[in-house]
Order: C-alpha cells, then sequence, then structure tokens
C-alpha cells in the first residue's frame, strides 16, 4: 500500500465544565500525497451524486452510538461527503463486534471513538471529525446534541434510545432525529424500511426484529438498516424529503 503522506493532529481538546464532555476535534486535510499524486476531495467524490452547491460539505451529523449502525452510518456519511461528524460512543471495540461493526482486528480494546477516527481517516482524510467519549444519558443528552440539526440514534440499549428520541424531540423545535428499530436475525431484508413516524422523527427497520427477542445480530440485515438511516440523512440535508 502507498504511503500517505499528511498529518492527522487532534487540534483542540476541552472540557465541558457544566456536564464534563470531553470533546476531540479532529480537522480535515486540504489534501493528500500518496505516491507523489496529489488527491483532493474532489478526486475522492467525483463519483457522488453532483453537489455544486456544496451543501453535503457544509453539513455536520451527529451519531449517537458505533456499533453495528453508527459505525458503518459514519463510514456511508464520510464516504459521501459530509463535512463533519460528531461520533458518540464511551465503549471499546470487542472482537464479538467483528461480525457486524466496521471495525478490524487491529482495533480491538480501542475506544471505539478512536477506532472509528482511524477508519474514516484512511477513507476520507478530508472529513473533520469531533469526538465524544461518554456515556449517554438524560442530564448530557441536549448538550452532546447542541449545535447540530440531525441526530442520528445507532444505539443498543432500548431504554437509552428511546429517552435520546423523547428527550431531543421535546427539547428542541428544529433538531430531526433519524432512529433504528429491527433489523437482528436473518429475515428479509425488503421488511427493513424508513418511515416518517412523525414530523421530525424518521425510523428504519422492521420495527419487530428486536436484537432481545431475535437471535442473532447479522450483518447483511445490520447494514441494511445503516445504510437506510445514511440514506435517508443525505436526503434531509439536500433537501429531496417532503416537509
Amino acid at each position: 500500500m502507498a504511503k500517505i503522506e499528511g498529518k492527522f493532529e487532534k487540534s483542540r481538546e476541552k472540557e465541558e465544565n457544566v456536564i464534563s464532555l470531553k470533546r476531540s476535534i479532529y480537522k480535515g486535510l486540504e489534501n493528500i500525497n500518496i505516491g507523489g499524486m496529489v488527491l483532493g476531495p474532489q478526486d475522492i467524490f467525483k463519483r457522488n451524486i453532483g453537489d455544486t452547491d456544496g451543501v453535503l460539505d457544509r453539513s455536520s451529523v451527529c451519531i449517537l452510538g458505533l456499533g453495528g449502525l453508527g459505525s458503518n452510518i459514519g463510514v456511508y456519511l464520510a464516504r459521501s461527503g459530509i463535512g463533519r461528524l460528531v461520533l458518540v460512543d464511551f465503549d471499546q471495540v470487542e472482537a464479538s463486534n467483528l461480525n457486524r461493526q466496521y471495525y478490524s482486528l487491529g482495533h480491538i480494546g480501542m475506544k471505539k471513538t478512536q477506532a472509528l477516527v482511524e477508519v474514516i481517516r484512511s477513507i476520507n482524510p478530508f472529513i473533520d471529525l469531533e469526538v465524544i467519549d461518554t456515556k449517554i444519558n438524560r442530564v448530557n443528552i441536549m448538550d452532546i446534541v447542541k449545535g447540530q440539526q440531525i441526530i442520528c440514534e445507532a444505539l443498543d440499549d432500548p431504554a437509552t434510545k428511546s429517552m435520546v428520541v423523547s428527550e431531543v424531540l421535546a427539547n428542541s423545535d428544529d433538531k430531526l432525529v433519524v432512529a433504528a428499530s429491527g433489523m437482528a436475525g436473518l429475515d428479509d431484508a425488503n421488511l427493513i424500511r424508513t418511515q416518517r413516524k412523525l414530523s421530525r422523527l424518521y425510523l428504519c427497520g422492521d420495527e419487530k426484529s428486536d436484537f432481545e427477542f431475535t437471535p442473532g445480530m447479522m450483518a447483511p440485515r445490520v447494514s441494511i438498516c445503516a445504510g437506510h438511516q445514511a440514506n435517508i440523512i443525505i436526503r434531509l440535508l439536500m433537501g429531496l424529503e417532503k416537509k
């Protein structure tokens, strides 16, 4: 593999004293040099749908949970040219994650936030990334999503999933939530769909195959659901969904 020249530095790290949120921010590069060939964003994204107004590049999305859904969604959005992602998780990569999450053997033991930064940087070094290494709860959720218009719920705990959706919708007037429910097992992939449940809530999944009651979380259905979430997020950002 050709050497990629470029320094990915943590440009700022600060403490939020009110709720002790530690935010690490990684700025994207303007270009990279691979084997003497200088590449920019236009080289990576030239096969994407045209974004002549730069809407995606100016957009930011907050992903809550970096497991089977969130890690794949993060990669899909990075490949699509999103300019900034906020990645939130507290957990570490385990061997049992590798059957469906966008990590590899070398990431085992790493914080998921740091592992996903490494993965995304290897695909799209031009993107800005912010990581928040914390466990989401009712006290900190609104501070975590502050300043973000689109919140992607990609958590695995049913109680936390429900809390996030209710808190964000109840405590904001303009935030959109893209959530997921039902992608376990090996049922028909076409049962997974995207629905607009409320004016500011979109739900992806089959709404029945919860991992607590359906044996096994298999990569195909998990990644299909993640694809649904990433796709509706891009459509919302580009104004392709009806208000």
